[in-house]
This record gives C-alpha cells, sequence and structure tokens, in this order.
C-alpha cells in the first residue's frame, strides 16, 4: 500500500490535526510512457504553507482531497517504456508527500547517489540551494565587498545564501533564533557576525553589525526584521524578497513593510523571486555549487526525521525553528 498525507482543509493560523488526513491506498501501476518511484525522502518547505492557501500566487494552490505537495527523491522501480528513465535510476521532483508516485518524467531530473547523499539532492543541491543560488547572485547581485544581511541564516536556503556570499567576498551578516544557531552560522558556516533576534533588539543589533549600512538584505521572514533591515539601507542596495515565514500562519492580515520609504531615499530596490524562473540554468548551478562543495567551501546540512506518520509534527519545526539547516523527511520503508 501506498502512506499518502492528503490535504483535506485549508489552515487558518498554524495548520492543525484536521489539515491533512494519512490515507493507505493501493500502489499505482505506471501506464504507457511512465515510471513508478519509491520515495526515499521528501523535502519540508515553508513555501508549502502558502500551497495551502486559495488565492493568486506563483503556483496553484493544492486541491482539498489531493496529496500535498512536495518535493522528493526516491528510486524508479518499474518502467513502462519511458525514454529516458530506466528501473534502477534516482530521480527528484515533485512526487508529493506519499510513499509511491507515478510520473511521465516531466519536470524530474536524473542524480547520481555515489556523488552525493539524496537527501542534499533536495537540499544545498535541490530546490532551496537554488534558490539561495539565483536569489543572491542574479537578484542581490552581489560583488566584492559588499555588505549582506540575510535573515532565517541557519536555515536551507540562508545557511547557503550567507555561504556563497562569502564564497564572493561580501561581509556577511546573519539573523537567527538562539545562541545555537548562531553559534552554528558563525563557527561552522562561516559568517562574519551573528544576531540573535530572541535576545537581541534588532534595530540596535543591526545597526551595530552594519554601521556602514547593507548592500543587500536577503529576507526569508518579513514582519519586523524586514523592517529594521529597510531602516539600514546604503545607496543603490537590493532587497531580495525570498520568504515571510513569520506572517504565513497569520491569523489577521499579512504586515507590510512600514518603513519601504527608505527605498526611495537611498534608490533602492526590493525584488521577489521564484526559483522556478531560473529552471534552465539549475544544471549549471548545480555544477558550481557541486564544486563549491568537493572543495569545502561550501557546507550542507540537513536535518533529517522519520516516518511519513510524523509529517505533520516535522512540518510543524518549520515554524517553531526547532531544526538546523534542511528539513526532510524519511518515508522509505524497511
Amino acid at each position: 500500500m501506498n502512506k499518502q498525507i492528503i490535504l483535506k482543509n485549508r489552515p487558518e493560523g498554524l495548520p492543525d490535526n484536521n489539515t491533512w488526513e494519512l490515507q493507505e491506498n493501493p500502489i499505482p501501476e505506471p501506464k504507457e510512457g511512465e515510471v513508478l518511484i519509491k520515495h526515499h525522502y521528501i523535502s519540508l518547505d515553508p513555501a508549502m504553507r502558502g500551497w495551502m492557501r486559495e488565492g493568486k500566487s506563483y503556483i496553484e494552490p493544492v486541491e482539498l482531497d489531493d496529496v500535498m505537495r512536495a518535493g522528493s527523491i526516491g528510486e524508479i522501480i518499474k518502467s513502462n517504456n519511458h525514454p529516458r528513465f530506466k528501473v534502477g535510476d534516482y530521480v527528484t521532483g515533485w512526487g508529493g508527500v506519499q510513499q509511491y508516485a507515478v510520473t511521465n518524467g516531466d519536470n524530474w531530473y536524473a542524480v547520481d547517489p555515489n556523488l552525493a547523499p539524496l537527501p542534499m539532492y533536495i537540499g544545498t543541491l535541490g530546490m532551496p540551494g537554488m534558490t539561495a543560488y539565483f536569489g543572491i547572485l542574479e537578484v542581490g547581485k552581489i560583488k566584492e565587498g559588499d555588505i549582506v544581511l540575510v535573515s532565517g541564516a541557519a536555515g536551507a536556503v540562508g545557511s547557503v545564501v550567507g555561504q556563497i556570499a562569502k564564497i564572493k567576498g561580501c561581509r556577511v551578516i546573519g539573523i537567527a533564533g538562539g545562541k545555537e544557531k548562531c553559534s552554528y552560522i558563525k563557527d561552522v558556516l562561516g559568517f562574519d557576525a551573528a544576531i540573535d533576534y530572541k535576545s537581541e533588539d534588532i534595530y540596535e543589533a543591526i545597526k551595530n553589525e552594519c554601521p556602514k549600512g547593507i548592500d543587500v538584505y536577503f529576507d526569508n521572514v518579513g514582519g519586523e526584521i524586514l523592517d529594521a533591515a529597510l531602516s539600514r539601507l546604503r545607496m543603490h542596495a537590493r532587497i531580495v524578497i525570498c520568504g515571510a515565514i513569520s506572517q504565513y500562519n497569520n491569523m489577521e492580515n499579512m504586515k507590510g513593510p512600514k518603513n519601504y520609504l527608505s527605498l526611495l531615499v537611498s534608490r533602492a530596490t526590493m525584488q521577489g523571486m521564484v526559483v522556478m524562473d531560473y529552471a534552465k540554468d539549475y544544471g549549471s548551478a548545480a555544477r558550481e555549487m557541486g564544486g563549491w562543495l568537493a572543495q569545502g567551501k561550501l557546507k550542507s546540512k540537513e536535518d533529517v526525521y522519520e516516518g511519513i506518520e510524523n509529517f505533520h509534527e516535522t512540518f510543524l519545526r518549520l515554524f517553531s525553528g526547532n531544526k538546523m539547516g534542511k528539513l526532510v523527511l524519511k518515508v522509505i520503508e524497511a
């Protein structure tokens, strides 16, 4: 049987026990030109909270009674004359939160499990890593000597953003929650400084760590931290809007920035980014990032939990902050 997480209700605020239902259904059979994938790992990302919400967005919402959308990686165990993939191939794509998936292969990519651990392909070498790479390089347009501030700096995207900025010769300050995470981004990842938003006044801390202001702010959280960053912009600064995790579970309307006039004063830009826009260049980005990993310039951390039955409580770690690096759920059974 195929264990699946089905979206049953659109949550208001933090998803609760009524949001999803664990179902067991027959393992599907691939039709002509399709393959059957046995999932090993599922990617858990803050964006999934937005995919449950009705309304205009960059992607259609998950429909009620459908499998919850998620990135995944697994092994092809059956093929019905597929032109590209064969049994034994490992592939990554949008398989959803389930143990088995059937696909015609569109938007699925083969990976080599001998080159990197499978969870890394849905982390640093997957959507989060691609988001960091294109967000900081193409949207942030960093250059050597820039002062770069990153929120959510111990997370899957923020941790890679900061490391890429360091590789490119920037001064990097990360914002994270708690002493452990702040120590991690400084001592392990090599950030120049860390701000603990849980114990420090965010406005004063940014002022102290960025006395000359900020050239690039990479925003993963929104809310008050975005406002604080806007107050310290240098001339022609760039703000990359990647996410707003502080706002996703609001019971009220989303809170926008109060300090937006700083953009005018500093002739700055604020631009949203969606990683899917850069899909044609994923291969070249992965090759460069793979080189950095091999050279030890880039470090990758996956926080792996087990059991599709534990999807709900594991997913909530995204919003409690009780995780480090990329959050991954192992769904394969022995």
